[in-house]
């Protein structure tokens, strides 16, 4: 059977935590094979709407779809086995060791080969599986351990990733590094890609189109160029300005 051609639709989707907007019935399309990138200050609703595509959080209005199928009727632990996720600390047990952690996934969908797609995947990260197979978590590198999160991620062969600020704990030379991975992987693998970030640079290097959040509300998507060209609102054109890109 053909797997599903994947993309992510969130069409009005909203959420309230008590009084609090967290989301204002927001829409956004990406499409297969492509990167995303969410960008806001913090509170602007970048990770509550990540989290839609997992299941993770539930809008209390709107749609929201992956490959095509409503997240509200999916059942929320398949979805989340199928759909690749790194978290800002890579979220690693830190009683596995590194081959068992990249192994999570095929191992609870029950592959036959999750120790063999573990191994494989390591070494697509850039991570000999011979020689950090047998570690733990507390012996690599920041720089490594978001390798290996990666790998977890990647080992079951989703279509569909999510990102929440998977660079930001790193120090500048090992980000350049991991984005430099990532940025291969996404090409190489054809990923469809949503990444929440706080550093607009990262976003123009590494996304197709820029979604700009503010207080729940997507004040602007498109290309870095586009962006550049002619900021929507004047909260984008201050946004470009405090990084140094407008």
């Amino acid at each position: 059977m053909t797997r599903p051609r994947p993309s992510l639709q969130a069409e009005g989707a909203a959420k309230k935590y008590g009084s609090v907007v967290a989301l204002a019935a927001v829409s956004l399309s990406v499409s297969e094979g492509t990167c995303t990138a969410l960008v806001g200050e913090s509170g602007s609703g970048k990770t509550t709407l990540l989290r839609m595509f997992n299941g993770m959080v539930r809008p209390d209005a709107g749609r929201v779809t992956v490959a095509g199928r409503d997240v509200a009727s999916a059942d929320a632990v398949e979805l989340r086995r199928s759909v690749g996720y790194v978290q800002q600390d890579g979220g690693l047990l830190p009683h596995w060791t590194i081959e068992r952690n990249a192994a999570l996934v095929p191992t609870l969908n029950g592959r036959p080969d999750a120790q063999e797609r573990a191994r494989a995947s390591l070494d697509l990260v850039g991570l000999s599986p011979s020689e950090f197979g047998s570690r733990w978590p507390r012996e690599l590198s920041g720089g490594q351990r978001q390798r290996v999160a990666l790998a977890r991620a990647l080992a079951d062969e989703p279509r569909v990733l999510l990102l929440d600020e998977p660079f930001g704990a790193l120090d500048a030379i090992t980000r350049v590094d991991v984005q430099r991975v990532f940025a291969e992987l996404q090409a190489r693998l054809g990923l469809t890609v949503l990444l929440v970030t706080h550093d607009l640079r990262e976003a123009f290097q590494l996304a197709d189109q820029v979604a700009v959040m503010k207080s729940g509300s997507l004040e602007q998507i498109g290309p870095a160029e586009e962006l550049l060209r002619g900021p929507d609102t004047h909260y984008v054109r201050e946004l470009l300005d405090k990084a140094g890109v407008g």
